[in-house]
């Protein structure tokens, strides 16, 4: 029944909650840099590596992480519209 009513019913809700998820994880800098630090290698996360490369004059670094953090986005973007689709028709 969970597979074949529930899960059906509750996929876009679930799809949208996770895009969301992802997006809020992204974006989390200062909850990171707060309570974690910033430990290279080891509590890094993406925004904090591209704050750490704008801060040590890295620009060509922090440009390519802002691009890997853009693409990551745009593709859970167009995932998420294309399962949407996928499943209306």
């Amino acid at each position: 029944m969970f597979y074949t009513i529930t899960l059906p019913l509750a996929s876009r809700g679930i799809l949208g909650g996770m895009l969301l998820a992802f997006a809020r994880a992204l974006g989390e800098f200062g909850a990171t840099i707060m309570v974690a630090g910033n430990i290279p290698g080891k509590t890094s996360t993406l925004s904090l590596a591209i704050f750490q490369s704008v801060q040590l004059g890295q620009d060509v670094n922090a440009f390519r992480l802002l691009g890997v953090s853009v693409l990551l986005a745009f593709a859970g973007v167009w995932c998420s519209e294309w399962l949407i689709r996928r499943r209306k028709q």
